[in-house]
Parts: C-alpha cells; sequence; structure tokens
C-alpha cells in the first residue's frame, strides 16, 4: 500500500471581513504545506489579493483555476466563488459576506460529494450573517449531516491533549438538558467510538462520559438524568463492545486532569465540554466533524473581527485542522485495507507514507 499521491484539501474561505485568509495564506507560507498537499481555496482571487495588501504578504501567489482538476501541485490554487464586485469591509458582518460564505462552502461540497477533492477545511463564518433560505443550521456540522445525508455526527474537538464531543451542540442551555436522550447518547457514544478507530487508530478506545447535573446528580438528589438516562446508556453500548466509563462529574474531572486517562470524552452540552477545550489548547484545537463519510476539519475559532486585517491573527489553529485532515485521510485508507483482510499484518513504514504525516499503528494523538 503506497501513498504517492498528493492530498487535494479542499478550503472554504469563511467570512471574508474577518481573518480566514489570514491564517489561510499564513499556513500556505510554510514551504512544507505546498509539499505535502494541493491547497484549493473555493474563495475570489480579488478578495484575497485585498488581504493579502491589507496585511503585506509579498511572497505567496495564487494560480487561478476554474476547476478542481486544474490545481497545480506546489502551488496555491483558488477558484472563484462569488461575484467579483464583492466588497470587503474589514471587521464587519454583512450581509454580502454571509452570502460570499455560503457560496464558497457550496461549491466545495459539491466537489467533496465527486471526490474532485480529498477533505475539506472550513474557514470561519459568523453564523448570524450566513442564514438564508438555502442554508437554516446553527452551523457548518448540521449542515454537512444534511448534504451527507447522515441521521447523526458529532462535533468533535480535538487537540494533543484531549478529544471531546458534546451531545448538545448549537442549541439555547434552556433546552438542552431536555434534549440529552437515551437514545442519543448511545448514537453519539457510537459515531465516537468509530471514528476513534477507523480515523485516529485507537486500540480498544476507552470514552469518558460527563454527568449532566453537579456532581453528576449525587445520587438523584441534584437530578436524576445520570440513573434514568445516562447510566442506562452506557449499559446498553457496553454490550456492544464500547468501553464507555462514567457519569463523571464535569469539575472533578477535568480538575484532576483524569481527561489524561481516556481517548475520548462525550459532554453532554456546548459550554461543559468546549471551555475546558478551549482553555487548554485554544490556539492548536481543531473541529472535527465525526460521523460523516467525508473528511471535515475547521480551527477552533471564530471570525475575529476585533482585529481582522491587522496582521495579528495566529494561524496555528487552521494549520493544525490541515495536518488532521491528512493524518484522518490516511488512517481510513489503511483501515479499509486492514478491513478488507484483518489477518494481514500490515507494516507501515517512511517508505510508503508520505514524510509529511506521521502514521503509526496505534497512535491515537495525530495533531
Amino acid at each position: 500500500m503506497i501513498y504517492n499521491t498528493k492530498i487535494k484539501v479542499g478550503i472554504s474561505h469563511g467570512d471574508i471581513n474577518g481573518i480566514s485568509y489570514e491564517i489561510i495564506m499564513k499556513t500556505l507560507l510554510e514551504g512544507r504545506i505546498l509539499e505535502i498537499c494541493t491547497p484549493i481555496i473555493y474563495g475570489s482571487p480579488k478578495v484575497a489579493a485585498y488581504h493579502r495588501k491589507a496585511l503585506n504578504i509579498e511572497n505567496l501567489s495564487f494560480n487561478h483555476v476554474r476547476a478542481a482538476h486544474e490545481a497545480v501541485g506546489n502551488r496555491a490554487n483558488i477558484i472563484n466563488c462569488i461575484d467579483e464586485n464583492t466588497r470587503v469591509e474589514l471587521g464587519k458582518s454583512t450581509d454580502v459576506a454571509g452570502e460570499s460564505s455560503f457560496l464558497a462552502l457550496e461549491r466545495a461540497v459539491i466537489d467533496l460529494k465527486r471526490n474532485n477533492i480529498d477533505v475539506l477545511i472550513t474557514a470561519p463564518i459568523n453564523k448570524d450573517n450566513i442564514q438564508s433560505d438555502r442554508f437554516r443550521f446553527p452551523g457548518h456540522t448540521e449542515y454537512l449531516a444534511q448534504e451527507f445525508k447522515v441521521g447523526d455526527c458529532v462535533m468533535l474537538m480535538v487537540s494533543e491533549t484531549m478529544k471531546i464531543g458534546v451531545v448538545t451542540g448549537h442549541v439555547p442551555l434552556s433546552e438542552a438538558s431536555r434534549r440529552v436522550t437515551r437514545e442519543k447518547i448511545i448514537s453519539k457514544l457510537r459515531i465516537i467510538h468509530k471514528s476513534l478507530v477507523q480515523d485516529f487508530a485507537a486500540t480498544n478506545p476507552r470514552i469518558a462520559v460527563l454527568g449532566l447535573n453537579p456532581h453528576s446528580g449525587d445520587s438523584g438528589l441534584l437530578g436524576k438524568e445520570e440513573q434514568e438516562i445516562i447510566l442506562p446508556a452506557l449499559n446498553d453500548v457496553r454490550n456492544e463492545g464500547i468501553m464507555a466509563l462514567g457519569p463523571y462529574p464535569a469539575d472533578g474531572f477535568f480538575g484532576s486532569g483524569d481527561y489524561a486517562k481516556f481517548d475520548a470524552i462525550l459532554a453532554m452540552y456546548h459550554d461543559q465540554g468546549l471551555i475546558p477545550f478551549k482553555m487548554s489548547c485554544f490556539e492548536k484545537g481543531v473541529n472535527y466533524t465525526a460521523g460523516l463519510p467525508v473528511i471535515r476539519t475547521s480551527p477552533a475559532h471564530g471570525t475575529a473581527y476585533n482585529i481582522a486585517g491587522e496582521g495579528k491573527a495566529l494561524p496555528d489553529s487552521f494549520r493544525e485542522a490541515l495536518y488532521l485532515a491528512l493524518d484522518i485521510h490516511k488512517n481510513r485508507q489503511i483501515y479499509k485495507e486492514v478491513s478488507k483482510d484483518p489477518l494481514k499484518k500490515y507494516d507501515i513504514n517512511p517508505n510508503q507514507v508520505d514524510e509529511s504525516v506521521d502514521i503509526e499503528a496505534g497512535d491515537e494523538d495525530t495533531l
């Protein structure tokens, strides 16, 4: 099994008034990136030129192409997806920026469906200005789930130290507890377990499950969801061979460092999982959509209008999102080969794999 073809990395340009082009360009300026993959930006050559001038970036040029199959290796390729007269207004949320975000995303997803690109990295969008008759979703995750016709998926936050998924994502906190159901927990755990095995090359992965209430309900004193919903769900998936343990009180779990003992964590609601994640690895965290038939990653931050055009944005999270997409792509290839012949031993050596991405059997941290 030899990997000698560069992976085509699609990049949707996100909100044109934020830091998306800055983090994209700063990542592509690293010479090694163009050596290990073929980036294809779905966006606008004129908008890219505007940002390049505003940021005084001189040593990066874009290869303008009409379609992904025209992309050239060792170059930063870009496909125009929006009106050429689109106006950039740095640091502002505008309807035009929202429409531009969607048009680029839509074009990239079409190519992802057609296998014209291998993976997709989505730059940050504004979840408000992108809303329209064609996009009525809380974010990328829900839109992609519909486009690829999956009943459920998991927003999995990934770093070198932890992987955290959530049962309820972008929903009001007042609705979160109502949406924590036995069926939903089981679904999320199945998706995370499968992703750990096929995407992260984990062997017999361990998943920690957090409680919903303070102190995990204190034996029912502070809430009965742990006893009536979460524990039954854990018993169900254990019968399927999924090692899911808990429920753990969230404060003590993170405070004691117990998260380091697990391959992944399932939190009950958005902030329960993302606050500790972003406190520990905000600059290098990655948002990965587990459960899709395709690979999509994104930096774990937003549009950062407040520093747009100032040259202050760090590309670390976007760069890690790119590396993670490459790792998962190759891990899935290995998984498919092993699944065809589970009794055959697959030895991966440096001569078989691009030097750009390290893949080792059982390596559970791919960033």
